[in-house]
């Protein structure tokens, strides 16, 4: 347990729970914007967020758990295991920790109060559901499963049943619609408002069109759960340079600017989605620039 890296904001704890780490695409395929010497000018961290080979992004994928006014809460639920991907082979019957992860921080699947859903997505529903005798079945059966109406509606639409969104129509069926189902889903308007005491989903559009990132506002202090806002430390630097995996990449820049204004006039902690290292940190600001200090 000494190794566990908890974060307090007011009288919050948060904790990363650790999926998987990605070294698949290189900083050029990830960023269609990518300028090499802007990068390293601007972010000299920026080999640690490289694999060995200096020639690959590292992208994490994880959960956040938090454990606040006496309840357990997850934010996103990572990839999962056993679930059928072939259009993303990388997703494709995983096998990995991250249930074990979970519970080395002494916390069980039924321990789980509420899990909040940025969006729909692969890498971040997967672990709503296991499989148990064939059925895909709640992983955290006392938990309310909090996120987009409009989200789900999109991707339970057959028009966008797109190549772009095909693994997300795989991934509603097998990670999502179970959860409806036995009745432990809570769709909600995204639009600032509280929905638990201390959280509100804000929109976030441009990742996804439905997309959402989570504020905590524990005592005097705040965290912000980007989501998919931002892919890499560098988007602090330079918040026009949208992910490959944007859908909308102009919204998402009018997005990633909101979350990092947001960061900074309420100074607020960061657990970002796919960073590497801590995945946690800070926005700076020097002389009109901004960049990310690592927690």
């Amino acid at each position: 347990m000494n190794d566990l890296q908890w974060y307090t904001v007011g009288d919050a704890r948060i904790l990363k729970i650790q999926d998987l780490t990605l070294a698949e695409l290189s900083p050029e395929q990830l960023f269609p914007d990518w300028d090499e010497a802007k990068a390293l000018q601007i972010c000299p961290r920026l080999p640690e967020t490289l694999d060995s080979s200096e020639t690959k992004v590292l992208l994490s994928v994880h959960s956040w758990l938090i454990e606040d006014r006496g309840r357990k809460i997850l934010i996103d639920t990572g990839v999962g295991n056993n679930k059928a991907r072939p259009a993303a082979l990388y997703f494709d019957h995983l096998q990995t920790v991250w249930l074990e992860n979970l519970m080395r921080a002494g916390v069980s699947p039924e321990d789980i109060d509420f899990v909040l859903l940025t969006h729909l997505h692969v890498d971040h529903v997967g672990w709503n559901t296991r499989l148990q005798n064939g059925i895909w079945v709640p992983t955290f059966p006392n938990a309310r499963y909090v996120f987009s109406r409009a989200e789900y509606d999109f991707f339970s639409n057959p028009a966008h049943d797109s190549i772009r969104n095909k693994t997300s129509f795989m991934t509603r069926i097998d990670s999502v619609d179970p959860i409806i189902s036995v009745g432990l889903a809570d769709q909600i308007d995204v639009d600032g408002s509280e929905v638990l005491e201390g959280i509100s989903f804000h929109p976030t559009p441009g990742h996804t069109p439905h997309h959402a990132s989570v504020v905590l506002k524990s005592g005097m202090e705040r965290a912000l759960f980007t989501g998919d806002v931002m892919h890499h430390p560098i988007q602090v630097c330079f918040p026009e340079w949208s992910a490959v995996f944007d859908a909308d990449p102009q919204t998402a820049i009018i997005s990633r600017k909101w979350a990092l204004n947001y960061a900074v006039e309420h100074d607020a902690a960061l657990f970002t989605s796919h960073f590497p290292i801590t995945s946690a940190g800070r926005v700076m600001t020097s002389d009109q620039e901004r960049g990310w200090s690592f927690l």
